[in-house]
């Protein structure tokens, strides 16, 4: 199979590095933090250091917006709108902790 005409590639290339790209950084942590990592990559329980930083991140951003959305929910007060929605949510499974 030969290379892809360039009016096609552009738009491939482009769709790939705006989703399925990621950026390489340098992150300095401490030596139990790292022994930790390597735990959990070393008994399978992550496939690489990079997915258990970023599945970190990912739960910290989550906490991160959970926590502003309830700084902003106690200034306003309930909403009856949403107050079956949020006795429903109360019950739902969650891996934020």
């Amino acid at each position: 199979m030969g290379a892809l005409p360039f009016d096609l590639m552009s738009p491939l290339v482009r769709f790939w590095y705006r989703n399925g790209m990621s950026k390489q950084i340098a992150v300095r942590l401490s030596d139990e933090l790292v022994a930790f990592v390597d735990e959990l990559v070393d008994s399978g329980a992550e496939r690489s250091r990079a997915a258990v930083v970023s599945r970190a991140l990912t739960r910290e951003r989550r906490r991160a917006i959970a926590a502003r959305d309830a700084e902003i929910l106690s200034r306003t007060g309930p909403d009856l709108e949403l107050q079956g929605l949020a006795e429903h949510a109360v019950e739902l499974r969650s891996d934020l902790a």
